[in-house]
């Protein structure tokens, strides 16, 4: 284990101590709640009655084991802090989600992605064991053998059965360098029918293939991002000044190359938080300029994303302009790959939202039951997030998009707006598992009910 172990291990136990005692604390009429620095939901939700949990001493990583391949975290540990402990031992985790603050806590019980899931599934799969604090006020080990309803149930619960106070995860070797090979589509089916053949033989052209996403800019107009890890040195780009990473993979025909740090590939997407930067200005070259590096970055983003929401800037300005406001489409949805090309034409022809992301995915084990997809079943996680104009109805755009991924038997994440009927909801995340759990670890109800906090907005 690396030197610092036991010193963390006592800072971390003490963590949970105050944790307990602020659990204690919450009046028995009060619904639990976390109180985080930091959060990746995008949805609204009820100003909470009580006050939240103490996780300040949950945020450190316990132990590294490079020979074992694992490391030991605090749930409240962000995927920026552990990989910054890892990488020094040439190791990663083997899910790293795109945005630095997304915790593995918040990972494992509201599900994350990136382009190593064709390969590795989602990141509550490389678990190996969970310290749960259940809404009974009890910490309890989850793991295959030991409260296995509890860890199988856990992904995709947000909180609602329990918040992971410690994790062991699997780690995986990784390279100093990742070079990339950006494949320019002129047509979605063939963009679609390559990604599958890479998945099937894990190879481009007779390269291993160790990174795999996409973007989709319009209809005659995607990309594929084929990253392999390599020791090779030589020249990189670097994505955290002036230039744009997704911007960086345009052009007009065939292959374009390229070269990043492990550690810059695994944050490509963050100093930009994918596109969405634009939205504040700051991919004016003039701004860019002058907005700090250390502000640059999903987490700043995210902050001045909530202010607007808080004070509907963006209605104000549209009904100074004389335009309806509009309506948040932020989602992720999953997708059967044979149904993606499809999807994504439908998607384009009634939604006015683009870049879209890519991402394959395909499960490492058995299905989960709060997120129910088929195993040996390949899948797309497509990505959009921005607005559109609101419509006749509350939601009405992300309605339309839920019946049409029910109708293609994909599955929409939770982590934004949601529209679900409960039998639907029911039918979609988890149903009567989710119940005979939820009654067994929370038996007076202390944690939010799933749909009440996913639909509801509780």
């Amino acid at each position: 284990m690396s030197p610092p172990a036991i010193d963390a291990r006592t800072a971390h136990a003490a963590g949970v101590e105050r944790l307990l005692e602020s659990y204690r604390a919450v009046p028995p009429t009060a619904s639990v709640r976390l109180a985080k620095p930091t959060s990746n939901l995008f949805r609204s939700r009820a100003k909470p009655n009580a006050r939240g949990l103490e996780t300040s001493g949950l945020t450190g990583v316990i132990a590294v084991d490079p020979q074992a391949r694992t490391a030991d975290v605090g749930g409240m540990c962000t995927y920026e802090d552990l990989v910054a402990a890892t990488l020094p031992h040439g190791l990663a985790p083997l899910v790293v989600p795109q945005l630095k603050t997304i915790t593995l806590g918040g990972a494992v019980t509201g599900l994350g992605i990136e382009s190593t899931s064709f390969r590795n599934g989602l990141p509550h799969e490389s678990v190996l064991e969970m310290d749960i604090l259940t809404g009974a006020g009890e910490v309890v080990t989850a793991s295959p053998i030991e409260h296995e309803d509890l860890y199988r149930a856990f992904p995709n619960s947000y909180g609602t059965l329990g918040y992971a106070v410690r994790l062991r995860i699997e780690l995986e070797p990784v390279e100093p360098f990742v070079a990339l090979r950006h494949l320019r589509f002129h047509a979605l089916t063939d963009l679609v029918a390559a990604m599958d053949r890479i998945i099937a033989t894990g190879a481009v052209d007779g390269d291993r293939v160790d990174y795999l996403d996409g973007v989709v800019f319009s209809a005659d107009e995607s990309y594929l991002c084929v990253g392999t890890q390599t020791a090779a040195s030589g020249p990189v780009s670097d994505y955290t000044g002036q230039q744009i990473y997704y911007r960086s993979i345009q052009h007009d025909d065939g292959i374009k190359h390229d070269r990043l740090t492990i550690h810059d590939y695994l944050w490509r997407w963050d100093t930009d938080w994918f596109w969405c930067s634009e939205a504040f200005g700051a991919q004016r070259p003039r701004i860019r300029r002058l907005w700090p590096r250390t502000l640059r970055r999903s987490s700043f983003y995210s902050k001045l994303m909530r202010y607007e929401q808080r004070f509907h800037i963006g209605d104000r300005i549209e009904r100074l302009g004389g335009r309806p406001p509009r309506e948040r489409v932020v989602q992720d949805v999953e997708v059967p790959i044979e149904r993606c090309a499809e999807f994504l034409d439908w998607f384009l022809a009634n939604v006015s939202i683009e870049p879209i992301w890519l991402c394959p995915l395909r499960l490492r084990g058995d299905g989960w039951p709060l997120y129910p997809m088929r195993p040996r079943q390949t899948y797309v996680n497509v990505g959009f997030w921005s607005t559109v104009p609101v419509g006749s109805i509350e939601g009405e755009t992300n309605r339309l998009i839920e019946r049409k991924v029910s109708e293609l038997h994909g599955h929409k994440s939770l982590y934004s707006d949601s529209y679900y009927s409960p039998e639907e909801f029911g039918e979609l995340y988890g149903g009567e598992t989710y119940r005979t759990v939820k009654k067994r670890y929370d038996p007076d109800s202390r944690l939010l009910d799933l749909y009440a906090k996913a639909v509801q907005r509780r």
